[in-house]
């Protein structure tokens, strides 16, 4: 029998408590989305997926929708699940504004374009991909840097297996696994993480000054449940003070974070 004495009612109430605003949004976002794919009138995975010929100057907006669509309900629980811990430790330690503009940034193009030139110049395809696990990915790709640094290897019998190989392990691990995958999908996320967490694109990161610019003059800590300050030290009205370390205040690693479906 499973030993189910170790779940808490309260400890989950109090972690879905603090999750911060914008990874409440986007989990929201996702299960609209899903919502609105069960109708038949409008296809909403024709309109929002990353398809390499459709991508041109109008349809640019793909690039940042494909992440928050998926093919039903199991590919959208299963990234969800998969991504909500990931994203709110990042929001959580670096800030609602940071995270916003990083996600409907380069954290996303950065990834979703080295695909589409992939498709185009390289295979010649035209395969579509949508789904959160790009982020996933991308996410775990920075994890991996971070762990690297602290604990570069993991000792398998007598092998010493570098820390940062973990996220590719996964994604050879889920293309075998689990059929419609988007390996190069996953692959462009691992790689968009790491050079995030290297500190390569560190440039493209925002400007700590103007956020903290339109915290202030907005009053957003004041006006907006679980919004995280770019110092991240405080949550907005309603929230809590995070519970984990978020270290310095200073920007992120890196920052120092058929039609195919990107993940399960």
């Amino acid at each position: 029998m499973p030993n189910v004495q170790g779940f808490s009612a309260a400890r989950a109430r109090s972690y879905v408590f603090r999750v911060p605003l914008f990874t409440r949004a986007m989990v929201v976002i996702m299960v609209a989305f899903w919502l609105a794919s069960l109708q038949s009138v409008w296809d909403l995975q024709q309109w929002g997926s990353l398809i390499p010929n459709e991508i041109n100057i109008k349809t640019m907006y793909r690039v940042n929708t494909f992440p928050l669509i998926h093919r039903n309900f199991i590919h959208a629980i299963l990234n969800i699940l998969a991504l909500t811990p990931l994203l709110e430790r990042f929001e959580t330690e670096f800030g609602t504004l940071t995270s916003l503009a990083l996600f409907f940034g380069p954290l996303t193009t950065i990834p979703a374009i080295a695909y589409v030139l992939f498709e185009r110049l390289v295979t010649g395809g035209n395969t579509a991909v949508m789904g959160a696990s790009l982020w996933v990915f991308l996410l775990l790709g920075m994890e991996a840097v971070r762990t690297y640094k602290n604990n570069p290897y993991l000792v398998v019998g007598t092998h010493h297996v570098p820390t940062w190989i973990t996220p590719l392990v996964m994604v050879f691990v889920v293309e075998a696994l689990i059929p419609n995958t988007s390996f190069m999908g996953h692959l462009c996320g691992v790689v968009t993480g790491y050079l995030f967490g290297l500190g390569y694109l560190k440039f493209l990161s925002p400007p700590e000054k103007v956020l903290r610019w339109l915290e202030g003059r907005l009053n957003l800590l004041g006006r907006l449940p679980h919004y995280v300050s770019v110092d991240q030290k405080t949550y907005g009205r309603f929230g809590v003070l995070p519970s984990s370390n978020s270290g310095s205040g200073t920007t992120p690693v890196g920052l120092m974070g058929s039609t195919q479906r990107l993940g399960p």
